[in-house]
């Protein structure tokens, strides 16, 4: 058994160790660095040399210019060969791969720059990683050996200390010695060795003096938890002391020996425990062999600078540990503080200091830059490896401490603690470490996913809280709510101190101290749902507590920020928000959608009085939010059956609350606000008018009928109102993607409002179906019909007059379909004039007089289209007026003169043809009076001289 687990460990050791070489390679690259700028200086030693020859030849003997020319050198000359050189020079110095085409004045020949100097084209290249995982993967071909000696050496000290002398030859205390001594032995070769022989990368003995030192380095920490946990030798501080000496020695023998001695080290300190076997139940005392550990590891980084020392160490850190978790052998707490410490670790100790200082971008950002800029830019916004290493660790550890804690309400208040702790570490040493930004957040951020996931895992913190007053009503208060809503209020207290600092992450900083203490209480009333448990009016009173301290944030960034309000406005949308939560909490439905309508108001003028544009994102937020409780919760259900002072309440204070934002905002230019409101006004008083028209048309009835034509009519005005406001607000100047969504709503109740309009012409349509529900009630022109066709023709038409920043076909649209659905309704009040309501079918019939009054309505109608033309001098009208005529026409040649006769046939015939004469003659005289103007005034003519004919002047 023992064998197998040596293998193993073996090959779990191998891999690790093999990683860790890479570090050889960086000798090898080291030195082909400093080949490289060895020839780079040879290349400019050449390219001087150059230079030099030129300047040389540069003004050549008479004699010299007369054996190369076969004539006298030329003074003028010289320039051009002057200028030659000099480009041949700059040539070889931009572009040495080039040819110099300057011609030399002695030889007469084109001379080149010798190949040494040539350099290759500039080429994607492996990268850096890719380049030492190949070198890598050559050394670890003809070295593989040293990985695995040191492997070994590592492992027979253990077993020495472990196994050796099990037949009791030697007591405990004889092997942990013996121990110590190999430990101490193999570290004295691997000095000798180096002191002797050498250990760089020419030397016959490279490598060897760190995979002695590295064994004995392990031996040693091995020695040291034998005495602790298998013989109970020493105590935990006497066991502390020694590995943090034997951390120290690694330290000292690292920067002596390089990094393998080190990565050796880390391995096989945090394999050592694994090798052990009976280890006792408890393994909390890990956790701290494990912390010391990691401090060695990020130690020697912060010295060396040796940054894959601490990926490692950090790595081996995190899943060791997270193995003694799995197991179960340790104490919960004492797991959570490790895992708490190791990001503190991981920040303070490359910083060398108490106050981190890690500059450049942030992680998240700078990866995002990163992400977002061209192949040729990559690298300007990279963020620096400590910030990566302080980043990845935070995340680890806040993502262990919200998952892996699910029992004990001990353990969980400590999860909650710490990360409350880490956050207020991480918010106060961003002050002066702008790359630690992000990595602040997260902390608070997993707290409050901690206290929502209590309640869906059921925790024991969230039971108890529950079973608060249902076991014993005279139980205490539970402060449990009030806890966690202070810990949120005094981590945005910091935020805002954070924010007050100034700096480039001012405004951000802001922003979470201004939402994060509200998001506290609204991730518990997701969750907890404390109103159920403590009442309704002590949890708004926390909501209210919120709203005063957001108004004191308000007031704090007020006296820093003067004309720049930006902050100002964060905290001013969080206090309202925390007053519309309270709302919420405490008032019906009725009373809270007024109380969200009157926030809209105070945001208004509060925006008017200190001038915060910004809370005109709260204002949207605002009207889509009472629309969203007009409409759908409680919604029209409500407004159609509820009782009446409520609806009105609800729907006429919302419209009064919308006017009175309007009015306020009049003076001030907030677009996006004022389309928002100016749809929200228009659209409610539509909502309003229709379910007023409903419940007028029901009670005046006496009952209710469902599937009706003023039904269908109604719905369809306040679904297409509803969809002319998104439309509206579309163009409202906001995102693409706000803008998509508007659109989309716009055409899903388009649709809503389109498919109830078709209803009501076709099932619901008096004409066509005479069943009860559908006859028409009312007098004349004040009755369903005006509710069924008038009102959403008036709503199309209404939206066709004022939508004018939009597409014109789509006004053109709205327009053609609701002058339709009007000219349907005109035509259907006409028989309701004759006919009545009970007899509107037209399996009734048409009678005389029916059918005179269409043929008179038409003309009528035609006659006020020609006079419009005429007083607009428009020409469409006039044609249109034609049309009209001309369809009163057709009626009378192919309808009346059947349907109609006597006295009723010759005076229809009689107004047509009297009709027809006086339109004739005024299209006459329309068209002559366009003819003669022309279109447009001609020019003006010379002014004719008194007494004389103009004529006479002609030549």
């Amino acid at each position: 058994m023992d064998g197998i687990i040596a293998t193993v460990v073996i090959i779990a050791l191998a891999i690790p160790i093999a990683i860790i070489s890479l570090i050889v390679g960086h000798g090898n690259l080291r030195k082909r660095i400093s080949d490289s700028e060895f020839e780079i200086k040879k290349l400019q030693s050449k390219l001087n040399a150059l230079d030099e020859l030129y300047r040389r030849q540069k003004s050549p003997k008479p004699s010299e210019a007369q054996a190369v020319d076969g004539e006298p050198a030329q003074e003028a000359d010289k320039p051009q060969e002057e200028l030659q050189a000099e480009e041949a020079v700059t040539l070889a110095e931009a572009a040495p791969e080039k040819v110099i085409k300057a011609k030399d004045p002695v030889t007469s020949s084109v001379p080149k720059v010798p190949p040494a100097i040539k350099t290759p084209k500039v080429a994607e290249t492996p990268t850096a990683f890719d380049q030492t995982m190949g070198r890598f993967g050559a050394w670890l071909q003809q070295n593989w050996f040293y990985a695995v000696s040191a492997a070994s050496l590592a492992l027979a000290g253990i077993f020495l200390v472990q196994y050796g002398m099990e037949n009791g030859l030697l007591p405990p205390k004889a092997r942990v010695a013996a121990g110590l001594a190999f430990g101490a032995a193999l570290i004295g070769v691997g000095e000798f060795i180096r002191r002797r022989f050498g250990d760089d990368v020419q030397s016959t003995t490279a490598y060897l003096p760190s995979v002695f030192s590295g064994a004995g380095i392990v031996t040693l920490f091995g020695a040291i938890l034998s005495a602790r946990m298998l013989y109970d030798l020493i105590g935990g501080g006497a066991s502390m002391v020694g590995m943090v000496a034997v951390a120290l020695l690694a330290v000292v023998l690292g920067w002596l020996h390089g990094p393998l001695l080190v990565a050796v080290g880390v391995i096989g300190a945090y394999g050592a425990p694994f090798m052990l076997a009976d280890s006792q139940a408890d393994a909390s005392p890990l956790f701290g062999y494990f912390a010391v550990v990691a401090a060695l590891g990020l130690a020697v980084d912060t010295i060396r600078r040796w940054g894959w020392i601490s990926a490692l160490t950090l790595m081996l850190a995190y899943g060791m540990g997270f193995l003694i978790v799995l197991g179960g052998s340790a104490a919960q707490w004492s797991g959570q503080l490790y895992f708490a410490i190791l990001p503190m670790l991981a920040i303070l100790i490359p910083a060398r200091s108490l106050s981190p200082d890690h500059a450049g971008p942030p992680a998240v950002l700078g990866l995002l830059d990163r992400a977002t800029l061209g192949a040729k830019d990559r690298g300007v916004a990279w963020p620096s490896f400590p910030t990566l290493l302080a980043f990845t660790s935070v995340a680890a550890s806040c993502f262990i401490l919200l998952t892996i804690w699910k029992t004990g309400e001990a353990e969980l208040w400590l999860s909650m603690g710490l990360l409350a702790v880490m956050g207020v570490l991480l918010i106060s040493w961003s002050d002066k470490a702008p790359a630690l930004q992000d990595a602040a957040l997260l902390p608070p951020i997993a707290l409050l996913l901690s206290v929502f996931a209590q309640s869906e895992n059921a925790s024991e913190t969230y039971r108890n809280f529950l079973r608060t007053y249902s076991e014993n009503p005279e139980a205490d208060f539970p402060w449990v709510i009030t806890i966690l809503v202070a810990i949120g209020v005094g981590i945005s207290i910091l935020g805002l101190w954070r924010a007050l600092r100034g700096g480039q992450f001012a405004v951000p900083w802001a922003a979470f101290a201004c939402v994060y203490a509200p998001a506290m209480a609204i991730v518990l009333e997701m969750g907890w749902q404390p109103a159920d448990v403590i009442g309704a009016y002590p949890w708004a009173l926390h909501a209210a507590a919120l709203a005063a301290t957001m108004s004191l944030f308000a007031e704090r960034l007020a006296r820093r920020d003067a004309e720049q309000r930006l902050r100002v406005s964060f905290a001013m949308m969080s206090a309202l928000s925390c007053m519309s939560f309270a709302f919420v909490i405490v008032l019906s439905s009725v009373a809270l959608t007024v109380a969200l309508a009157v926030t809209v108001v105070a945001a208004a003028a509060l925006d008017r009085l200190w001038k915060l544009p910004t809370l005109g994102i709260y204002i949207a937020v605002g009207v889509v939010t009472v629309g969203y409780r007009l409409v759908v919760d409680p919604g029209l259900r409500f407004g159609i059956d509820g009782p009446l002072p409520s609806v009105l309440l609800a729907y006429g204070g919302s419209l009064a609350a919308f006017l009175a934002a309007l009015w306020l905002l009049r003076p001030l230019v907030r677009p996006t606000a004022q389309v928002m409101l100016d749809s929200a006004v228009w659209s409610t008083a539509g909502l309003t008018i229709s379910l007023l028209l409903l419940r007028w048309i029901e009670n005046a009835i006496g009952v209710s009928y469902m599937d009706t034509h003023w039904s269908f009519g109604l719905h369809a005005a306040i679904w297409m109102g509803l969809a002319l406001a998104q439309v509206q607000r579309a163009d409202a100047g906001t995102s693409k993607i706000l803008t998509k969504l508007r659109w989309g709503l716009a055409a899903l109740f388009g649709v809503f409002g389109g498919g109830a309009l078709f209803a009501a012409l076709t099932a619901g349509n008096p004409l066509l179906n005479k069943s009860l529900p559908n006859q028409v009630f009312g007098p004349v022109l004040v009755n369903t019909l005006a509710a069924a066709y008038l009102v959403p023709a008036a709503v199309l038409l209404l939206g066709a007059w004022r939508l004018t920043q939009i597409d014109r076909r789509l006004r053109v649209a709205f327009a053609t379909i609701g002058g339709s659905v009007a000219v349907i309704w005109a035509l259907m009040v006409i028989r309701h004039f004759w006919q009545g309501g009970l007899s509107m079918s037209l399996r009734y019939g048409i009678s005389q007089p029916e059918q005179y009054t269409y043929t008179i309505v038409l003309l009528v109608a035609g006659a006020g289209l020609f006079y419009q033309s005429l007083a607009r001098r428009s020409p469409m009208l006039r044609k249109a007026g034609l049309v009209v005529i001309g369809l009163a026409v057709a009626k009378v040649f192919l309808i009346d003169i059947s349907d109609l006769d006597g006295l009723t046939r010759i005076f229809s015939l009689l107004v047509l043809g009297l009709s027809l004469a006086g339109l004739a003659w005024l299209n006459r005289w329309a068209q002559e009076r366009d003819r003669e103007e022309g279109g447009a005034p001609p020019p003006p003519s010379p002014p004719a001289l008194p007494d004389e004919d103009q004529d006479s002047l002609a030549p």
